[in-house]
């Protein structure tokens, strides 16, 4: 078999993918380093093809605005780090300045940060986010290469959900370097929260119904490929269904139905319906609801879908699982003291064990809400910057289509209730669709 230079680059490239998917989604500071590092060897080795530094180039030109807004928020997030005089901490960050002058450390430096350290990981982090939207932009510029990782990432939840599914049916022993304590009960795979892992599976669940929405694939796959094509990725989304479902994720199982729901309406709304696709959709539900839920949910098939369920928990016991609602009000809470310039990207750990009220017995590493967390953590003038210079792509009116609609759900379940847009991965599949699903910018050959 051989491979032309473009599938090279690209197999690179889902080389690293796989390499996070397979740790916990990138969701570490080693990670982040060492997928910066990954990710960065890739885009020089691609900015010495030139055809694909005319893509990078154009690919500037026409979002030149947007570009340089999230220039400005890679070097905000520096600025949350450099050591001030305590002094401007008065006006910088007054909550951090009074804090410092309560234990007394005779500092004659501080930063805004309340975690520099992790606010410099999380700058790499965005950093590697940057990079790798210009390598999407340089080697997947068809719609055959869009489909191609359509399939990369069928197979990638495929071999995931089988995995995580085998640990569960196993009672999810501990193995090697993962943990599975937490969730001896649910599916978690590779990946230590149940509910990011759910959301993993999701975008691998939409590229495999993608694939099978075409009518037809010998134009994205090579003719003698077509038929085991259409027979792996039904295998494919079977595995991937049940990993989702035996997660037992309420945010996950809300989004599934919601995801189903949203492809069924639109292949019976379309004028080139897909009587296959829409059997399908029809079996996905029929073994979601009457053989999986019934197995592995039992009396609880319906409150699966109960995506409320835990957020609103606001029992007043005292316990090791702290409710969602609490740590997402603490956070509200917290923003009017961090008003301006935030407490620094990654510090929320840091923030809660300095400020919450009986620590004791609780313990968390991000607040149960995304939206609140990134704007404590950037602040009002870092908040600004940053969801303005990634608005043109997340907001285009020329790519309004289904798709969208799914993954705009998905922005708004997780940025209410969970912290899934923390994690590494997911920030990079929302990246991928939302840019690649955009139809002005791939050819369409």
């Amino acid at each position: 078999m051989t491979f032309t230079k473009n599938k090279k680059y690209q197999y690179l490239f889902f080389l690293i993918i796989s390499i996070y998917s397979f740790f916990n989604g990138g969701n570490s500071n080693l990670l982040i380093q060492i997928n910066f590092i990954l990710i960065s060897c890739l885009f020089f080795l691609c900015l010495k093809q030139k055809n694909y530094n005319l893509h990078c180039k154009n690919f500037y030109e026409k979002n030149k605005n947007s570009i340089k807004l999230y220039v400005l928020f890679l070097i905000y997030l520096i600025f949350q780090i450099i050591p001030f005089p305590i002094e401007f901490l008065k006006f910088l960050s007054l909550e951090k300045y009074e804090y410092l002058n309560k234990l007394n450390l005779n500092l004659t430096y501080s930063s805004i940060s309340l975690s520099p350290s992790n606010t410099f990981f999380q700058f790499l982090n965005f950093l590697s986010l940057f990079i790798s939207l210009l390598i999407l932009n340089m080697i997947f510029y068809t719609e055959r290469h869009k489909y191609r990782f359509y399939l990369f990432l069928s197979i990638i939840g495929f071999l995931s959900s089988m995995f995580a599914v085998i640990l569960y049916l196993n009672g999810n022993p501990d193995l090697l370097i993962l943990e599975k304590s937490f969730y001896k009960s649910s599916s978690t795979g590779f990946f230590v929260n149940r509910t990011v892992f759910s959301i993993f599976l999701l975008f691998c669940l939409i590229a495999s119904l993608e694939i099978l929405k075409l009518n037809k694939l010998e134009k994205y796959f090579k003719k003698n490929d077509t038929f085991f094509t259409k027979i792996y990725v039904r295998i494919f989304i079977i595995f991937i269904t049940i990993g989702i479902i035996t997660t037992f994720s309420r945010i996950g199982n809300f989004l599934f139905l919601i995801t189903i729901i949203i492809y069924f309406i639109s292949n019976i709304t379309s004028k080139n319906k897909n009587n296959s696709f829409r059997n399908i959709l029809i079996l996905i539900i029929l073994f979601d609801i009457l053989i999986i839920g019934f197995y592995f949910g039992g009396s609880q098939i319906a409150d699966r879908f109960s995506l409320l369920n835990e957020e609103f928990n606001i029992s007043n016991s005292e316990n090791v699982n702290l409710s969602r609602y609490k740590t997402g009000l603490f956070a509200l809470t917290e923003i009017k003291n961090f008003l301006l310039f935030g407490y620094g990207s990654g510090g929320f750990e840091t923030l809660f064990q300095i400020k919450y009220l009986n620590t004791s017995n609780s313990y968390v590493d991000h607040a149960h809400s995304d939206m609140v967390e990134f704007i404590g953590e950037f602040g009002l003038v870092g908040s600004l910057i940053f969801f303005s210079s990634i608005f043109k792509f997340f907001i285009n009116r020329k790519s309004y289509n289904y798709k969208n609609l799914v993954l705009i759900s998905y922005l708004i379940v997780i940025l209410s209730f969970d912290f899934a847009l923390h994690i590494p991965i997911i920030q990079f599949f929302f990246l991928f669709f939302f840019i690649l699903n955009n139809k002005n910018s791939i050819q369409l050959n």
